[in-house]
């Protein structure tokens, strides 16, 4: 069973940055397309960004496009977002999630789009918070 941690959440100014991690045990994360979401409370969840599997293929939503970077460290299972210029609006608890690449849906392919974040995720991290202060 797969398991998901997320890391590197916290306070910071706007314009500061903050780098996200994610680990996974219990399994290797080589044929998981990973996606990151983030949720305010009393809103829906939204997708923010996702990676194939093989790290080749990037989404961003429009939100965050030009300020974040997701990466991912096979070695380490280990994927990152990078968010930079940080708004109070990217307050929130940010998640990260693997789904098993088995079609290109769901495997971040750029002919979806933002779809992947609805196609439905494997397995969820527990969430970490980051809070944005103007």
């Amino acid at each position: 069973q797969l398991q998901l941690m997320e890391s590197g959440g916290g306070s910071m100014q706007s314009g500061g940055s903050l780098r996200l991690s994610c680990v996974a045990s219990g399994g290797k994360l080589d044929l998981y397309a990973i996606g990151w979401f983030r949720q305010v409370s009393g809103k829906e969840r939204e997708g923010v960004s996702c990676i194939s599997s093989s790290g080749g293929n990037t989404h961003y939503a429009d939100s965050v496009k030009g300020r974040f970077v997701v990466s991912r460290d096979y070695a380490k299972n280990t994927v990152y977002l990078e968010m930079n210029n940080l708004k109070p609006e990217d307050t929130a608890v940010y998640y990260c999630a693997a789904v098993l690449s088995v079609s290109s849906l769901k495997n971040c392919a750029p002919t979806y789009g933002g779809r992947f974040y609805t196609s439905g995720m494997d397995y969820w991290g527990k969430g970490t918070l980051v809070t944005v202060s103007s």
